[in-house]
């Protein structure tokens, strides 16, 4: 069996989908890993780790000869057109937002599997790559805000006078909300959280900090997702939600629904409203932006209602990737547990009757076999064959 390891090639991008200790995970499992020139160098793994981890390194990979192919970002059309019918793919796909390479891999007859798809179940936790990624960014969200804050985040007592902390509003209480509380607790701030799933309150309690308790529906969808809130519900979200917006030193977003346009939590009046030198964290910025105003890697300052200054809003972007080092450790872990459970004899040979198996992959023997994403294929060859006619 052999397994590529491809260098990264979008913008941005540091992390890789093996490490040299996953390396030797795989090797163990009898594949012979081909490791691309320079895949690890970004998040620190020299080429010679992974020779002597047993690697294989190579100039180019030949995506024709692969059985199996690891990654970090979704692939293109012409890399899933590039590789042999009956090939594996494991990586993140966002199936929802890529739908020409969904087609292209269903009609290459390769077998893909994508992390995002992982079941939420206990037996799978370790192969859950959107949280292990979700810890990094939660993490890297409050340390972007701290640098931006032009005042301390914890309380200090001097002789020259008490430095107040500052005051942190976190909306959305998953992995990466509860991270990102958890951290800026640590660096002394007050924490304040809001969740549409009445759960995660006594989460938000454990990590330090404390529940915005509003008057609205509850969300919860299957897996412990959250998911979308009606509009007439979503408008009154952010009716409550605006006082305590005004009273944040930083506010951090990080409210998303899979294969859905992130909800919008955070009104324009709503930021204009903070106070003059505040911050703004939108993790989910790549995904539309919870909060009006966003742009996915850009700065951009808000002036606020009274004209006495601005808010700086902050649409972060490729945030696991910034730190690259620890969040390939956590990635490659989360693929080469998924590989471990296919692998009999060392060849790579799916079990669809496990739920982790079936429930992660995407397309195989050219169909596309997450329904939701199969419904989207289908709707938007609708859409090009009534262009046509």
């Amino acid at each position: 069996m052999k397994l590529g390891i491809p260098r990264e090639r979008r913008e941005g991008e540091r992390r890789v989908a093996a490490t040299p200790e996953t390396v030797k995970q795989l090797a163990a499992l009898g594949a012979e890993v081909l490791c691309e020139a320079g895949a690890g160098a970004a998040a620190g793994h020299p080429d010679a780790a992974y020779g002597q981890a047993g690697a294989h390194i190579v100039g180019e990979l030949d995506l024709a000869q692969l059985d199996v192919l690891a990654h970090v970002r979704p692939l293109d059309p012409d890399t899933a057109r590039s590789l042999k019918r009956g090939a594996v793919t494991v990586g993140l796909a966002s199936p929802s937002s890529e739908l020409p390479t969904v087609q292209a891999l269903a009609d290459a007859g390769i077998t893909s599997f994508a992390l995002e798809l992982v079941p939420r179940i206990s037996r799978a936790q370790s192969m859950d790559a959107l949280s292990s990624q979700a810890l990094v960014a939660g993490y890297r969200c409050v340390l972007e805000a701290a640098i931006r804050l032009p005042r301390f985040f914890p309380l200090y007592m001097t002789a020259a006078g008490t430095v107040p902390p500052a005051r942190v509003l976190v909306l959305g209480a998953g992995v990466a909300g509860l991270q990102a509380i958890g951290t800026a607790k640590r660096l002394g701030a007050r924490v304040f959280a809001n969740d549409i799933r009445p759960a995660s309150a006594d989460e938000v309690a454990s990590m330090g900090g404390t529940f915005i308790r509003l008057d609205l529906e509850t969300a919860e969808a299957a897996g412990g997702y959250a998911r979308q809130l009606s509009s007439d519900a979503g408008t009154r979200q952010r009716q409550l939600l605006a006082p305590h917006v005004a009273q944040a030193d930083v506010l951090i977003t990080t409210a998303a629904v899979p294969g859905r346009r992130a909800p919008l939590l955070v009104t324009r009046e709503m930021v204009q409203g903070m106070r003059p030198g505040s911050v703004v964290i939108d993790l989910a910025a790549e995904s539309g932006g919870n909060v009006e105003g966003v742009v996915a890697g850009q700065d951009v300052p808000m002036p606020t209602a009274d004209g006495s200054g601005h808010v700086m809003l902050v649409g972060l972007k490729d945030a696991p990737s910034a730190m690259a080092s620890d969040a390939s450790r956590l990635y490659a872990k989360n693929v080469a547990n998924l590989l471990v459970l296919m692998v009999r004899d060392g060849e790579l040979i799916p079990d669809f009757t496990d739920e982790v198996v079936a429930g992660s992959c995407l397309t195989h023997e050219g169909a596309v076999r997450h329904q939701p994403t199969a419904d989207l294929v289908a709707e938007r060859a609708g859409s090009r064959q009534e262009g046509v006619l």
